[in-house]
């Protein structure tokens, strides 16, 4: 197999296959980003071709988002059971066959079922929980900045996909910027199949950082009901406060970002008179800052009190929500809100997935955390429907930002409650 080859050649190059599955996630995550990120692009035209309110397309958007994270604890326990690789490239078919669909669609009902229910399911079936499982499986050492890397994905995604779609949309028509996304995500399916294993035992190793000499035997599979597992780890950690504390700083966390900014900015940027692609260039130049504070913020968690860490960055996210409404929309304004805002977008990943295996353990790190990530997501979709319906309402998205911004300031302050360093529960 290519995997195989790969593996001996790059030990004899002194490198880990482990980075080779970060890369080919990354590469994944962030086509995957550009597809949650792109029907922020395409809100307006679906308005002015089929004449859908923000409120109806924001409630399939929420429907999206909510599914997204209640899958990420069974997407945990599916890869766990039947492997990275199998999982990845199930969901991959799952997203691109919901596009292709949705080409034809003519109803509100069909933009529901296709880019809420099934897209929702498709993209939830690996999300961040992929990123945390091969962090924890493949890395002993470095396990925040792999963390961090794999999380700027999602940056690079609006960088590269956003002002491409925008300008795609408003010379060839909405339809031809998602046929785009599906070749792109055909290309990420190959690369996934050519490359993705499981363990590092599949090619001989022991996780980087682990200083044995043999490989690690992968644990037995539990013969358990898929919902059985990923219920049982909701019924254990709950007894936790740190996973209630988690839970709760990740539920605005995606309220303040995904359901947000990247569903409602540009729209928002379009009322006070500012075109679709210079919008969706200030999300790019978000990402190009969220790419960097999000690789530092993997380092810093690496190094530094993870709980003060959450502090600064919830702060900072808050201030700046709250800021962008007397920033008069100007090119300074928002250059200083994209800065601030966009250093910490997805910077509070890194710091939560290691507060979660400190206190959980490597092995069930990742069904734990994908039970908090669905707390993100049910954040992501409360703002997204609430948003919204403030703009189709009080004709004005300025509540939703400050709304969530003074959400970011509790945060902030509940993070600190974390015990200094949580002893690791019993599995």
């Amino acid at each position: 197999m290519i995997s195989n080859w790969l593996a001996v050649v790059l030990f004899r190059r002194n490198i880990h296959y482990g980075w080779v599955m970060v890369g080919v996630t990354f590469l994944a995550a962030l086509i995957s980003a550009g597809t949650v990120g792109a029907p922020g692009v395409f809100i307006v035209p679906l308005q002015n071709e089929f004449g859908w309110s923000t409120a109806e397309i924001s409630s399939a958007l929420s429907i999206r988002f909510i599914l997204f994270g209640l899958m990420a604890p069974f997407a945990a326990a599916l890869l766990n059971r039947y492997g990275l690789r199998n999982v990845t490239l199930t969901a991959q078919l799952i997203v691109v066959s919901a596009l292709v669909a949705s080409l034809a669609m003519t109803q509100v009902w069909q933009l529901m079922l296709l880019w809420g229910v099934v897209i929702g399911i498709g993209t939830g079936m690996t999300a961040l929980v992929l990123g945390a499982t091969i962090a924890t499986r493949w890395f002993a050492a470095r396990r925040g900045l792999v963390v961090g890397i794999m999380t700027a994905s999602v940056a690079t995604g609006q960088l590269v996909f956003l002002p491409l779609l925008a300008s795609l949309t408003e010379r060839f028509g909405w339809r031809f910027a998602l046929a785009f996304v599906c070749i792109m995500l055909g290309v990420s399916a190959t690369a996934v199949a050519l490359v993705m294993r499981d363990r590092p035992s599949d090619v001989g190793l022991r996780p980087f950082g682990d200083e044995g000499s043999e490989p690690l035997p992968a644990p037995p599979i539990s013969n358990a009901p898929i919902a059985a597992v990923a219920l049982g780890t909701l019924r254990d950690a709950s007894k936790n406060g740190v996973f209630w504390i988690l839970f709760a700083t990740f539920f605005i966390c995606g309220a303040s970002t995904n359901g947000l900014v990247q569903v409602h900015l540009i729209p928002m940027c379009l009322d006070f008179g500012i075109p679709q692609v210079q919008a969706a260039s200030l999300l790019a130049a978000m990402g190009i800052f969220d790419f960097f504070g999000t690789i530092l913020s993997g380092w810093l968690s690496d190094r530094y009190d993870n709980r003060w860490l959450l502090f600064w960055y919830y702060g900072l996210r808050g201030l700046s929500l709250v800021f962008l409404p007397f920033s008069d929309f100007s090119f300074y304004g928002l250059s200083l809100f994209a800065m601030f805002y966009g250093l910490d977008w997805i910077a509070t990943v890194p710091p939560t997935v290691r507060l979660t295996a400190q206190k959980f353990g490597p092995e069930r790190a990742n069904l734990v955390f994908g039970w908090i990530f669905a707390g993100h997501q049910l954040g992501a979709g409360t703002a997204a429907f609430g948003a919204g319906l403030s703009r189709t309402w009080l004709a004005s998205y300025l509540p939703a930002f400050f709304v969530a911004g003074a959400l970011c300031v509790v945060a902030a302050l509940i993070a600190l409650t974390i015990s200094r360093q949580p002893k690791p529960a019993v599995a």
